[in-house]
């Protein structure tokens, strides 16, 4: 099997999985007899499929961005006038883009944060098309693009903890932006798993490389995602309508 597993790494030497040797050099030797594709990067049809998904994500975050933005207008407006701004989010007390826009957790950094959602959109937009064409990025670029996005999803969701329970008021927008967040950051994940950049302890590695590659991760994001909304209307119940 020695001569097996040797012959798999001379073939796939071409596509760059020589960058992922370091990774993958350390399994168990029964590990690869059980399960040779353990040696390879993600193949392009499973890594396309999770690009796509990144790249609807993030034009959808992109354009709840730019929607954002420039509903910061008005808001910037009514705060600099000691008026009330009117959004077209705004549909009753939960419902309220203004109350929410109004909130210093708004302009944490001293401007919209939703210009730091443009940024970050057009990156993973243009990475994932990458992808999607089939380019392999190394490792240390993928684990930067981890810890960043790590970080985003960190700040997505501390704002919806913001909105839940400190301001008490939700944006629509906002919980879409949360969303998808989400669903590029398991994107990102699932690809550094499955290609062994981020490496589990043990015989865990190679569970969640089997795990991802065989798409049950999707249960787990669909579980969070229900649970978020179930949250969501478990609070607020049909006054979110009315």
């Amino acid at each position: 099997m020695k001569e097996t597993t040797q012959d798999v790494r001379d073939v796939d030497g071409v596509d760059g999985v020589d960058e992922h040797d370091d990774a993958l050099d350390d399994l168990p030797d029964d590990l690869v007899d059980d399960d040779p594709d353990l040696l390879r990067p993600a193949p392009l049809p499973w890594r396309r499929r999770t690009a796509i998904e990144m790249i609807v994500s993030g034009l959808i975050g992109l354009y709840t961005s730019f929607v954002l933005a420039i509903e910061a207008i008005p808001i910037a407006v009514a705060k600099a006038t000691d008026t009330t701004a009117a959004l077209s989010c705004d549909l009753n007390a939960v419902i309220s883009c203004s109350t929410v826009g109004g909130s210093w957790q708004a302009d944490l950094f001293g401007f919209p944060n939703a210009f730091l959602g443009i940024a970050a959109e057009a990156i993973v937009i243009t990475v994932a098309v990458a992808m999607a064409g089939g380019v392999i990025f190394p490792r240390w670029f993928m684990l930067s693009a981890q810890a960043i996005y790590t970080a985003g999803l960190v700040f997505a969701w501390w704002l919806f903890q913001q909105s839940f329970f400190v301001i008490k008021a939700l944006c629509p927008w906002c919980l879409l932006i949360t969303v998808t967040t989400t669903l590029v950051w398991v994107g990102i994940t699932r690809i550094n798993v499955r290609d062994g950049h981020l490496k589990l302890p043990g015989r865990w590695g190679p569970w969640g490389r089997r795990f991802v590659a065989s798409g049950n991760d999707w249960f787990v994001t669909v579980a969070v995602l229900v649970l978020f909304a179930a949250v969501v209307f478990a609070r607020y119940g049909w006054t979110l309508l009315v």
